[in-house]
């Protein structure tokens, strides 16, 4: 009589185990990469809005524009600073302006520039 082994043999069982340490591997390195991804969007995202809104300051007069300026965006934003400068261009009668929102919590990629041209200069 012979007996049917059952089970599995060594070889099968550490084939199965390199395949899943692959496997998970890889489902680590995406979510990683999608977690870097969704920290760059938020940031872009968010900068966008403040550097529209500041610049809107600009437009309505309720920033002067006729100097470079810094500040930070309060309490609600507080890892933010924004930057303002205006310059000349070639062109007499426009004026370059520049806003950069900066988060201080972002080591790389963590500024925002927007830049406006508007006619007035003299």
């Amino acid at each position: 009589m012979r007996k049917k082994n059952a089970g599995f043999t060594l070889m099968e069982v550490l084939v199965a185990v390199a395949v899943l340490a692959i496997a998970l591997v890889a489902v680590f390195q995406m979510q990683s990469q999608s977690v870097s991804m969704a920290t760059d969007s938020r940031f872009m995202t968010t900068a966008a809005l403040l550097a529209q809104s500041k610049m809107a300051e600009i437009e309505s007069g309720a920033l002067s524009a006729d100097r470079a300026q810094t500040g930070d965006f309060g309490s609600d934003y507080p890892q933010y600073t924004w930057q303002v400068e205006i310059s000349d261009t070639q062109l007499p009668r426009f004026k370059k302006i520049e806003v950069t929102v900066s988060n201080k919590d972002l080591l790389r990629r963590g500024d925002y520039k927007l830049v406006l041209y508007i006619a007035g200069g003299s």
